[in-house]
């Protein structure tokens, strides 16, 4: 309703439907340039997937969002969007961004870059896809012969790839000497999800 409100005055820009999830929408209409994108539609979907699903057709994606979780921001990032904006922006904004998205131009923010770079006030590591990957099974639970098992590597190369991991951080100001520690950076620098709020049982 608020984009709706927003774009309404707006006689360059043409609201072709809404819909609650990105299948609904193509359902509707095969003659969009842009989706402006929500990254938690009422399906549960991944955003990474929604988006590819639109560049697929080839349509463009601005992403909207609250950006309270840089998990799925930069997971849409990562897929090609064009940008993304706040929902806290002034309205100016919002329509500023769906204007140059519209024609294809990027629409560069802080969110943005941040979704593609990783948070900017954090020390980046460098970690290789490798060490990306290790480090996340690792960080999310998994002992160190899983991670094995899953990547086809030993356990001791698995073993020696976390040492390293540790190392890179200890070296970037950002120790992570634990389990739990290594968890929490894997999720400051996005490669894990920001845990979601438990649900209320009523």
């Amino acid at each position: 309703m608020g984009m709706t409100a927003m774009l309404a005055a707006e006689p360059d820009l043409d609201l072709v439907a809404t819909a609650e999830t990105v299948p609904d929408l193509l359902a509707r209409s095969d003659r969009l340039d842009l989706v402006v994108l929500d990254l938690r539609l009422a399906d549960g979907s991944v955003p990474e997937d929604n988006v590819r699903m639109l560049r697929e057709r080839a349509i463009e994606v601005l992403v909207f969002t609250g950006a309270d979780n840089p998990f799925l921001v930069r997971s849409a990032a990562k897929a090609g969007v064009l940008g993304v904006v706040r929902k806290s922006a002034d309205a100016a904004t919002v329509v500023d961004s769906v204007r140059r998205a519209a024609s294809g131009e990027q629409v560069v923010t802080t969110d943005w870059a941040a979704a593609i770079d990783g948070d900017p006030g954090l020390a980046g590591v460098g970690l290789s896809p490798r060490q990306q990957e290790v480090l996340t099974l690792y960080a999310s639970g998994e002992k160190a012969s899983r991670v094995a098992r899953l990547t086809g590597l030993s356990e001791q190369t698995v073993n020696d790839y976390l040492a390293r991991i540790r190392q890179k951080y200890a070296d970037a100001g950002r120790p992570a000497p634990t389990k739990t520690d290594l968890y929490k950076r894997a999720v400051e620098d996005g490669w894990l999800p920001v845990p979601e709020p438990p649900t209320r049982q009523r």
